[in-house]
């Protein structure tokens, strides 16, 4: 394995985050936080019930007056908030589109959000299980976004050509500026993760700093492709290639989408990476050991995979 689980799953949370931090300047709008939030708010429900329980994510949200009213300016950035589901159900393709389709009723039907969420979520799995082929990841989304009246798979489509004839990003911020379409943003993001692959800060910088792009789109949307392009370049690439400085820049600016601090937000990854990878934490239920002589605090139980995990 290239890169750890917890590696890619902390890549993508703090890729996601980066790329929105880096996108919005000295933008802080309550929408901007709120999607965070509710991103951390969904992450901490799988953990605490180990599966997707839409009641509880509502009641969440409900439980700390989060209500969005969704937008063009900021609907696109709903994918930010369904990236745990993304992750807790990557290995399963059938379960990624049931759970990631399940989640979105939360808010208004979209068609756009509804293929920009699938389309990003399979990238993600695609890179979490290794399965990434950057010469056919495009059509392998199109294929996993079924029909559809949307022009995502067009613009995908695009992307790819574009890729293919080696055009740089200021030909691609002509193309997909003509026209101020939300699907504009998911093709963006799928261009600066592909034309530099292995690179994240590249491709961050790409999503962020694209001057000619800016004047096209609203801040909001600037973000969201940071924040799209962050989380598909962290999955891909793992923790260990965000710039440090930029991992210290993250611990500076706290709190972090309501979070305290930076450490809480790793830990708060690393639970996530528990509940799905199975470990049955003791501490939880001290009295299922009642031997004397037991230190339950020092005691653990690992689940084979899709054997006894409650997913």
């Amino acid at each position: 394995m290239r890169y750890s689980p917890i590696s890619r799953f902390r890549g993508t949370l703090l890729g996601a985050f980066l790329g929105e931090s880096l996108g919005t300047g000295d933008i802080q709008s309550q929408s901007y936080l709120d999607l965070g939030r509710m991103a951390v708010l969904g992450t901490e429900s799988l953990i605490a019930l180990g599966r997707l329980d839409l009641d509880d994510w509502i009641a969440r949200q409900q439980q700390e007056s989060l209500h969005l009213a969704v937008t063009d300016d900021i609907s696109i950035k709903i994918i930010l908030a369904t990236l745990p589901v993304a992750l807790f159900f990557h290995e399963n393709p059938i379960k990624l589109r049931e759970n990631l389709l399940h989640v979105l009723k939360i808010w208004e039907d979209d068609p756009i959000i509804r293929d920009g969420t699938l389309a990003v979520g399979y990238a993600i799995a695609l890179a979490l299980t290794e399965k990434l082929n950057p010469r056919t990841l495009i059509p392998q989304t199109i294929s996993f976004l079924g029909q559809t009246p949307t022009s995502i798979p067009k613009k995908l489509l695009t992307v790819q050509n574009l890729l293919q004839q080696g055009a740089g990003l200021s030909r691609v911020q002509a193309e997909f500026a003509k026209e101020e379409q939300l699907s504009n943003t998911i093709a963006m993001a799928f261009y600066c993760f592909l034309s530099t692959l292995e690179d994240f800060r590249l491709s961050v910088l790409q999503a962020t700093r694209n001057g000619n792009f800016m004047q096209h789109t609203t801040p909001l949307n600037l973000q969201a492709t940071g924040a799209i392009t962050g989380a598909l370049s962290g999955a891909y690439n793992g923790i260990g290639t965000i710039p440090i400085n930029w991992q210290l820049l993250l611990q500076k600016n706290s709190p972090t989408w309501g979070l305290t601090s930076f450490s809480q937000m790793l830990k708060l990854t690393d639970a996530f990476v528990a509940v799905w990878s199975g470990v049955y934490d003791l501490t939880l239920n001290p009295r299922e050991l009642t031997e004397e002589g037991y230190e339950v605090a020092l005691l653990s139980v690992y689940a084979a995979p899709r054997v006894i995990r409650s997913r």
